[in-house]
């Protein structure tokens, strides 16, 4: 094993007893020189998930933002408070304004629920930037995601405003890339971004073409039909091995990849690992 995997926030659990669900998402990534954590939920379960686990979170020395919503950066200021300072990675706009505007409903803030300068005080050491870069060996940020694919147009639902008129693209959404001896295997928070664009970024970024390994949050839950069928060709065609659902993948959203990938996909939740 070079990398260890595991889920400890996500919307539902496995079979570990006494683990709990949220809407959001986290895992924890150990290798032989250390452990990243790659977002941190809503904050509610963390740190709970965690210890029945057995997971020692004071061992982290990196965390990862994937983007700037709550459901995978509120767990940040439980996580400071209870194993001390952490270098914290992420875009610069993860502390963005940000707002949900759905169905006519009236308007949610969904950004990040601290401020910088708070967290800063708290003990998180903030390393920001737009690229591609790589954090420990074999382990590499995909930066800003290019939107190329042009079926991937994401969630219309969310806005710079409250009032809803500015559309938020998020361009802080990011995901984690781990190099394995069989192929890539990328960990997305919500992969705003795109699954599609995030795995070509991934290959062309490493220079690498096999493709092990998709786990986390696609958004495909809130995403048109239309690019749901054309992302399953386009998964289809990528040679993947294992796709591993989680988040805001949705509940019809997995069923369909099930179906259409039966022995390939697996329901990430509370629990979940991956070794490789």
């Amino acid at each position: 094993m070079k990398f260890r995997i595991t889920v400890l926030c996500d919307n539902s659990v496995g079979p570990i007893s006494g683990t709990l669900g949220e809407h959001g998402f986290a895992a924890l990534v150990e290798h032989e020189g250390g452990t990243v954590l790659f977002d941190t939920g809503q904050g509610n379960t963390l740190l709970h998930n965690a210890q029945r686990m057995n997971r020692d979170l004071r061992k982290v020395g990196k965390v990862v933002l994937s983007h700037g919503h709550y459901d995978h950066t509120g767990g940040l200021w439980p996580l400071l408070q209870a194993c001390g300072g952490k270098e914290v990675y992420a875009h610069p706009a993860v502390f963005a304004r940000r707002y949900a505007v759905r169905d006519r409903e009236r308007s949610q803030s969904i950004g990040i629920p601290y401020g910088e300068e708070f967290l800063r005080g708290q003990g998180a050491a903030f390393n920001l930037s737009r690229v591609f870069r790589e954090i420990e060996p074999d382990i590499f940020l995909t930066g800003e995601v290019p939107r190329t694919t042009p079926y991937e147009q994401g969630d219309t639902g969310l806005f710079c405003d409250d009032a809803g008129c500015i559309s938020d693209h998020l361009p802080d959404d990011q995901s984690l890339i781990l190099r394995t001896a069989r192929g890539l295997v990328l960990l997305l928070g919500c992969c705003h971004a795109g699954i599609i664009n995030t795995i070509e970024l991934a290959r062309e970024k490493t220079g690498i073409t096999e493709l092990y390994a998709v786990i986390g949050g696609s958004h495909l839950g809130f995403c048109s039909q239309a690019q749901l069928d054309e992302t399953i060709k386009a998964l289809r065609v990528s040679g993947v091995q294992k796709i591993c659902g989680s988040h805001c993948t949705g509940f019809a959203a997995s069923a369909r990849l099930a179906k259409e990938f039966p022995g390939h996909y697996h329901p990430a939740q509370v629990g979940y690992t991956l070794e490789v």
